[in-house]
């Protein structure tokens, strides 16, 4: 792709569109009684996912984008979990029936910063709060930095089959940089223990546009990764975005690689990946053949939700934990990010809901253009509208951004089919902001389009 476009469009902030519409459009008239009406009409017989955000980690990587406190002690660790066992209860004493589970996904922070045995016990409320299916599949992100032989038999005992570790760069200047140094065998170490007690899927978390970082650098680490085999590899541009992590600060800006650099960087990696025998998936996603993300992808069955890419096609996420985001089929509900805020609600028999959107029915037409697009790079406008009431010229007349990337031939538009060219598709978030209805209205508040 030329640098000429990457200029034109990678300077424009977008959302990677892992929910639409994307979270600033949340507002604080969405409250707990808003939330446990919606938890009250869903459909018990439909599955649904769990997302759990344990917000604590043992150190700081200056890269890091998400809500997460540094602690070296445990309690502050161990009275969040008393809450959010507590905040379970209140869900599903919110719905009508027990709710069947299909998927439960940790995230963090740091989940595995907890001791096995309070895993164990976390595991084994959601088991006795909702019904998980034979087949139910739990993932847990990981720092392999800070993973004990324990944790690892506890993650296999209690079910996990899928594994997301943070790689981001094996360039030891890079790491230096990023406060976040962590060796090849620390990685391997933590592969060959999770895999030895069950994990049946292990990917890699790779990011370009550190500080210092380089085409080369990003190629050799790749080329150490792919040694461990890992299933998945999520390739992410960092997200410069100090005004809003203060954290950021302490990374030296001028040691940033440029739009066109970080351009020829994720390229690299992705070329690299590709003649390791992965498959791209979407935007920045690659899985061996044999994945079922592989597969999904192949059969226009991809999905895309707070996780990035998946094969999850539940209708219903319940977010549990501060800062967390659950996604009804009525819209939106984000717990209040403060600990202290959400323990307060919790403790005091109310739902820690501080903001949230409920969806209209053009905003789920959009929703569904915008995911075919940004995992399929394609998308017929007809078969979306179909039986809505909507037409298609209503999306695409007097779309000016539309006219504009087609007349720079980043997009294709074949009657009521729009395609992203093959080798534009590093623009696809472009594309899809152009059937954003919100696009630009909530500030430059996104990661840049790489």
């Amino acid at each position: 792709m030329s640098d000429a476009l990457v200029k034109k469009y990678g300077d424009t902030r977008l959302p990677r569109y892992t929910s639409y519409p994307t979270a600033p459009a949340f507002a604080p008239t969405i409250g707990p009684s808003d939330y446990a009406r919606a938890l009250g009409e869903l459909d018990v017989n439909d599955p649904v996912s769990l997302y759990l955000h344990i917000p604590f980690c043992r150190s700081m990587c200056w890269y890091c984008g998400c809500h997460t406190t540094i602690t070296k002690q445990d309690a502050p660790i161990l009275d969040y979990l008393d809450v959010m066992m507590r905040e379970i209860e209140l869900v599903t004493g919110s719905s009508r029936d027990v709710l069947p589970v299909r998927n439960v996904h940790f995230g963090g922070g740091t989940p595995t910063i907890m001791r096995p045995e309070e895993f164990a016990t976390l595991i084994e409320k959601l088991r006795s709060a909702f019904r998980f299916g034979s087949d139910a599949s739990i993932a847990v992100e990981i720092d392999p930095r800070t993973l004990s032989r324990e944790m690892i038999g506890a993650l296999g005992r209690n079910g996990v089959n899928r594994a997301s570790l943070g790689v981001q760069s094996f360039d030891p200047i890079v790491q230096k940089a990023i406060n976040r140094v962590q060796t090849f065998n620390e990685t391997k170490k933590a592969v060959f223990g999770l895999r030895a007690n069950g994990t049946e899927s292990v990917n890699f978390d790779l990011i370009y546009g550190l500080p210092f970082q380089t085409v080369a650098s990003c190629v050799e680490t790749v080329e150490m990764a792919v040694e461990l085999r890992p299933d998945r590899f999520a390739v992410f541009g960092y997200a410069h975005v100090p005004s809003f992590k203060k954290h950021q600060r302490l990374i030296d800006e001028s040691s940033l690689p440029n739009a066109e650099e970080r351009n020829r960087q994720a390229e690299a990696i992705a070329r690299a990946l590709v003649s390791a025998g992965y498959m791209q998936i979407g935007l920045d996603h690659f899985a061996l053949p044999e994945d079922g993300l592989a597969t999904a992808s192949g059969a226009g069955a991809l999905h895309r939700n707070f996780q990035g890419y998946t094969t999850d096609d539940c209708q219903t996420l319940i977010g549990l934990g501060a800062s967390s985001i659950g996604k009804l089929p009525s819209g939106y509900y984000q717990n209040d990010v403060a600990i202290g805020r959400y323990a307060a609600m919790v403790s005091e028999g109310i739902l820690p809901t501080a903001k949230g959107y409920r969806l209209t029915e053009e905003d789920r037409l959009r929703a569904r253009i915008i995911e075919r697009l940004m995992c399929d790079f394609e998308v017929d406008l007809a078969e979306i509208v179909d039986g809505s009431g909507y037409e298609t010229s209503f999306l695409t007349e007097r779309n000016e951004q539309l006219a504009k990337l087609v007349c720079d031939g980043v997009a294709l538009v074949d009657g009521t089919r729009i395609r992203v060219q093959k080798d534009s598709r590093f623009l696809v978030r472009a594309v899809a902001a152009a059937f954003d209805a919100y696009a630009g209205a909530f500030g430059r508040t996104h990661s840049k389009l790489a």
